[in-house]
């Protein structure tokens, strides 16, 4: 229930916060492939998707920054979220708009002196208890003065001013570590200088994290899956039932047999999706099957471990609950599952939109 400090600590120490950021500001400059292995490789311990979200904001979330910020901007934001000094929270859904991101309502208002003065209302914020940065995206032009709805938003890196910023905490199921929160924003001031890029192109800028973020988000549904496999084939192999292990069954084994080989498949198709980003090629609809496939992958592999393990797959003392408890949000975020099928069918195969 608390944020994992001395785990995010050992992870900035040792420079992993920056795998994918320029060397000119403090990362590795090893792009997203590698920030995606790393990121199997933390969903797959046992701290499974706990210490993976605690440092997954770090990984996604500042490459709008990265790709569009000033220079004066990327050195003065990004070597402090690398070396660990500042935590950054995501500041995109509202809760009357959801998904269409083009129907938020959040406002920035330019003052006398040409800054900003926003004010609205952000749910599912990660990390805002224990962060002091805020990336926020808000509308700056009315939607009814633009051509689609998601032209007129502008992104903000900026503080997180707890005098202007009512952070309230959202109990959840699982990922309890890492805080979920609702942000009532009254008058918060914002200089200028923290806007990225042009006012109004701020939906494009957050692209550059989206694709990254559903990467990730499918990597680490399938470290989980394995790692619930894992623990679901070593159970089998010590449980004994009727004079023999339960793994020696086919009902057992085919179950556990079929998730390795969907893990697989997904892992293969996560690599080629972040490849494609590395390389600057677009990869809109791989990221997003990457995350649909890891995701299913992830956890069937959990509801398979829980199965395994009879009655004992419901009690904590074996994590397997645990870990079915935690893949259920890579399911659900950044994106639904639905609306990544919707994507591919109109983006791919050519089929009218239907939302």
């Amino acid at each position: 229930g608390g944020f994992p400090e001395e785990f995010y600590r050992a992870m900035a120490n040792g420079g992993w916060l920056g795998i994918s950021f320029p060397e000119d500001v403090g990362g590795a400059n090893l792009g997203i492939t590698s920030a995606t292995v790393m990121m199997r490789a933390i969903a797959c311990s046992s701290g499974g998707m706990q210490a993976a979200s605690a440092i997954h904001m770090n990984i996604f979330g500042p490459k709008a920054i990265a790709v569009f910020g000033t220079e004066e901007q990327k050195q003065l934001w990004l070597p402090p979220i690398i070396r660990g000094e500042q935590k950054s929270a995501f500041g995109v859904t509202e809760p009357n708009a959801g998904l269409d991101t083009g129907s938020i309502t959040t406002r920035a208002d330019k003052d006398t002196n040409g800054n900003y003065v926003i004010n609205g209302h952000k749910i599912w914020t990660s990390t805002a208890q224990v962060a002091n940065k805020i990336l926020l995206l808000t509308r700056t032009t009315p939607k009814e003065e633009c051509n689609r709805g998601i032209d007129g938003l502008s992104l903000f890196y900026t503080d997180l001013n707890r005098d202007h910023c009512d952070i309230r905490e959202i109990e959840k199921m699982g990922r309890k570590s890492i805080d979920s929160n609702e942000i009532f924003i009254d008058n918060l001031k914002v200089p200028a200088t923290h806007l990225i890029g042009e006012e109004g192109e701020g939906f494009r800028y957050i692209l550059h994290s989206m694709n990254p973020e559903r990467i990730l988000i499918g990597s680490e549904a399938i470290g989980i899956g394995q790692e619930a496999l894992r623990r679901a084939s070593e159970y089998a192999k010590e449980r004994i039932v009727f004079g023999r292990p339960i793994g020696q069954n086919q009902g057992i084994q085919h179950p556990l047999a079929e998730s390795w080989a969907q893990l697989e498949a997904a892992w293969l198709l996560c690599l080629k999706a972040a490849s494609l980003y590395d390389k600057g090629r677009p990869c809109g609809a791989e990221s997003n099957a990457a995350k649909y496939v890891g995701a299913e992958a992830g956890f069937t592999a959990c509801e398979r471990a829980v199965l395994a393990h009879g009655g004992m797959g419901y009690a904590k003392e074996f994590h397997v609950e645990r870990l079915m408890r935690e893949v259920m949000i890579n399911r659900i975020a950044p994106v639904s599952q639905q609306l990544v099928l919707s994507y591919i069918a109109e983006r791919v195969l050519g089929l009218p939109k239907s939302y």
